[in-house]
């Protein structure tokens, strides 16, 4: 049986707003929406890889705050994994700078506006019970 191997998304939370971010890149999901974040390398702690890619891909200071309960498979042997942050205090604004051409702060009411990747959507609908309980800054 092939290893697992874990990517990790951000249920990037600020505001009450969820952060979803629009694929450029590779060319058979460009155009869908997804939880910004990237595969952890060998020996990395999933949540030290989600700040990495946070940093790369946003150019964004972020800190996980929990895990979102839960395991979603993606195409194999990759499974992902979700975990609710925030912007820590002095983080510049999220840019997309790695394989997003357009972020989007989402309310609630309007997660639901975007075409998200098919392999994301039980995950946005488990990041929501996170981003409801949410207080409101």
């Amino acid at each position: 049986m092939t290893e697992r191997i874990v990517v990790v998304g951000a249920a990037l939370l600020d505001g009450g707003r969820l952060l979803a971010a629009r694929r450029s890149a590779p060319p058979e999901l460009a155009g869908r929406w997804e939880l910004p974040g990237g595969k952890v390398e060998p020996g990395e702690l999933p949540e030290a890889a989600l700040v990495r890619e946070l940093r790369e891909e946003l150019g964004v200071d972020a800190e996980t705050v929990a895990p979102v309960p839960g395991a979603w498979p993606l195409r194999p042997p990759y499974e992902l994994r979700v975990w609710t942050a925030r912007l820590r205090p002095g983080s510049a604004a999220p840019e997309p700078l790695e394989d997003h051409d357009e972020l989007r702060w989402l309310a609630p009411a309007e997660v639901w506006t975007v075409p998200w990747l098919d392999q994301d959507v039980p995950a946005v609908r488990a990041a929501l019970t996170h981003l409801e309980a949410a207080p409101r800054t």
